[in-house]
């Protein structure tokens, strides 16, 4: 998912939480404080990505968990987990790009 120009600008300034479809839904994004089960888990996750995808700033959300390194709920459509999968397969990739120019 390549970013645009103004979806940089929309996460600096904060401009996209006041579009976000999620806004006043808070309690399916997060888990809550005590502990959760599995089914109800994937559950409420999966509600929580439905509504990211109908999104219009679900690019601009996605770069805000990535860039303040959220480490909890569902941010531009992705679970913590799956956001540390998306950096690290970033990361990964960064890597080879480094080392395939050094040695190019």
């Amino acid at each position: 998912m390549a970013l645009q120009r103004d979806d940089h600008n929309n996460v600096a300034s904060g401009v996209w939480q006041a579009q976000a479809a999620c806004r006043g839904g808070v309690e399916i994004f997060f888990a809550p404080l005590s502990s959760e089960r599995k089914e109800h888990r994937l559950s409420r996750e999966r509600q929580a990505k439905a509504i990211c995808r109908a999104c219009d700033v679900r690019d601009a959300c996605l770069a805000h968990a990535l860039q303040f390194d959220e480490p909890h709920g569902v941010w531009g459509g992705l679970t913590e987990g799956e956001r540390a999968d998306l950096l690290t397969r970033a990361d990964i990739d960064a890597y080879g790009r480094r080392r395939q120019a050094h040695l190019g």
